[in-house]
C-alpha cells in the first residue's frame, strides 16, 4: 500500500455534466482511495456551478477544489498550477480540461508524471494528441491512456522519438447476478446517455425507438438522460408523435443505473463515435442484448455482430429489422445475452479497471520532486481549432489599435522629453 503517493485529477462540471468521463471518475476515485492512493480533484465549472461529480466527491470526503472557469484559458492554467505550487504531486492526470495539458508542461518540469486520458476519437481527442501527444516535446505528457484498443493502436501508429508510454485501460462496471428474461414476449429496450445530436444522433435514436415500438409486437422503450438536444426529443415524441410508446425516464444517479437496466432486455446506440460507452457496459454487465450502429470507433472491441449484440446502419429500419429478429428468435437472443455479460465480466469488470490504473500510478510513486516555479507571465502556443470551443483566448489586437499604441507611446516620449519641465534648481 503506497499511501504516500499523491495524484491530482482535472474535471470539468455543471449541474448538467453527464457522460462516460464523468461517470468513470465518480467511481474510480474511491476504488484508488482503498489501494492507498491519495486523490485529490481540480475541478473547472461552468454553466451555473457544481453538478453531479463535484458534489458526490466531496460527500465521500474528497479534497475537491473548484472555481467558475475564467474568460481566459491562460487565467485557467495560473489557477491550476497555484493550487499546486506548495504540494506537487507525483501525478497530474489532465483528463479532458484543455488548460489542464497546458499546465502538465510545468509540473513535469517539477518532476511529476503528467498522464493523458483519451475517452474517445472525435476531433476534440485527436488535437489533444495532436498538441499534447505528438507535439513539441516540452508540451508532451508522459504517459497516455486510451480506453479502447483502437485509440491504442492509433496512438502506436504515430509513436516519435521522446513518445509517451502508451497503455489501454478500458472503463470497467460491475457485474451484477443474471435476471430471467422472455424475448418472445416482451423486449424493453433503453438508449442511456445525452440528449445530443452531435455525436449521440438522438433524433436518430428517437426515431429509431418510436418505429421498433410501432412495428414490433411486445416492444418498450425508455430514454434515459438529459442534455442540448432535450427539446427536440421532446417535439419529436410528444408533438410530432403525441402516440408514441416511448418513455422518457430522466436522469438516472450512477448508483441507480444498473437497477434500472436490469429490467431492460437490449440497449441501443446510434453514434457518430464512440470511445469506450460505459452506458453499453452496464448494459452488457445487466444482460441487455447491444443494439449499435456499426462504427469505426471503439463499438467493434465490444459488440461481435451475432456473437456478443447485432450491428445496424444509421437507418431505423435496420434497427427496427434487428428488435424483430430477437422477437423472432428467444433462443438465440438469449445467447447473445449471456455471451456479452460474460465479455464484460472477463475484461471490462471495475475491479480489473482499477487493478490497471493503480498499476501505472504506482509506478510514479518514487518520482523525485522539484519546486513548482509558475511564470510571471505565462505564454501559451497557437490554440488548436479542434480546442476552441474548450480554449478561451484574448482575441488579437487588430493591427492599426497596434500601430495606434505604438504612435501614442512615441507622442508620450516626445512630450515627456520636450515639453516637461525639468528638475527646479530652487531649494
Amino acid at each position: 500500500m503506497t499511501s504516500h503517493l499523491r495524484v491530482v485529477f482535472c474535471t470539468h462540471d455543471s449541474p448538467t455534466s453527464i457522460g462516460g468521463p464523468f461517470t468513470w471518475l465518480r467511481r474510480l476515485l474511491p476504488s484508488l482511495r482503498e489501494c492507498g492512493i491519495d486523490c485529490q480533484v481540480l475541478a473547472l465549472t461552468h454553466f451555473g456551478g457544481t453538478g453531479p461529480l463535484v458534489e458526490g466527491l466531496r460527500a465521500d470526503g474528497f479534497d475537491v477544489q473548484s472555481v467558475d472557469c475564467h474568460e481566459r484559458t491562460v487565467d485557467d492554467v495560473r489557477w491550476i498550477l497555484s493550487r499546486l505550487q506548495d504540494q506537487v504531486p507525483q501525478v497530474f492526470v489532465p483528463n479532458f480540461v484543455v488548460a489542464a495539458y497546458y499546465a502538465a508542461r510545468w509540473l513535469k518540469a517539477a518532476g511529476a508524471a503528467t498522464v493523458a486520458v483519451l475517452h474517445s476519437d472525435d476531433a476534440f481527442y485527436r488535437a489533444i494528441q495532436q498538441e499534447f501527444v505528438r507535439g513539441v516535446v516540452s508540451q508532451r505528457v508522459t504517459d497516455v491512456v486510451c480506453v479502447s484498443e483502437k485509440l491504442l493502436d492509433e496512438v502506436q501508429a504515430a509513436a516519435v522519438q521522446n513518445y509517451p508510454n502508451a497503455c489501454h485501460i478500458p472503463y470497467g462496471v460491475n457485474v451484477p447476478k443474471p435476471v430471467t428474461r422472455d424475448y418472445a414476449h416482451r423486449i424493453r429496450i433503453a438508449y442511456v446517455g445525452r440528449f445530443a445530436e452531435e455525436q449521440k444522433r438522438i433524433s436518430l435514436v428517437g426515431r429509431s425507438l418510436d418505429l421498433a415500438c410501432r412495428q414490433v409486437r411486445g416492444v418498450e422503450a425508455v430514454m434515459y438522460g438529459d442534455g442540448p438536444d432535450r427539446a427536440v426529443v421532446n417535439t419529436l415524441l410528444g408533438v410530432e408523435r403525441p402516440d408514441s410508446r416511448v418513455v422518457l425516464g430522466g436522469v438516472i444517479a450512477n448508483d441507480k443505473v444498473q437497477s434500472e437496466l436490469l429490467q431492460c432486455d437490449a440497449i441501443m446506440l446510434m453514434s457518430d463515435y464512440e470511445g469506450l460507452p460505459i452506458a453499453l457496459l452496464e448494459g452488457m454487465a445487466c444482460g441487455c442484448v447491444p443494439i449499435c450502429r456499426n462504427m469505426n470507433s471503439g463499438i467493434p472491441q465490444l459488440v461481435q455482430h451475432g456473437k456478443t449484440g447485432l450491428l445496424v446502419s444509421e437507418s431505423p429500419e435496420s434497427f427496427v429489422a434487428a428488435v424483430r429478429w430477437l422477437s423472432d428468435n428467444p433462443a438465440q437472443a438469449k445467447l447473445l445475452a449471456d455471451a456479452a455479460r460474460n465479455l464484460v465480466r472477463n475484461r471490462y469488470s471495475h475491479d480489473y479497471s482499477v487493478k490497471c490504473w493503480t498499476g501505472l500510478l504506482n509506478e510514479h510513486a518514487s518520482r523525485p520532486l522539484r519546486g513548482l516555479r509558475i511564470p510571471g507571465r505565462i505564454r501559451l502556443p497557437a490554440s488548436n481549432s479542434n480546442l476552441e470551443s474548450a480554449d478561451r483566448r484574448k482575441p488579437p489586437e487588430p493591427p492599426w489599435r497596434r500601430r495606434l499604441r505604438r504612435i501614442r507611446m512615441l507622442l508620450g516620449a516626445l512630450r515627456r522629453r520636450f515639453l516637461d519641465p525639468g528638475p527646479s534648481n530652487e531649494t
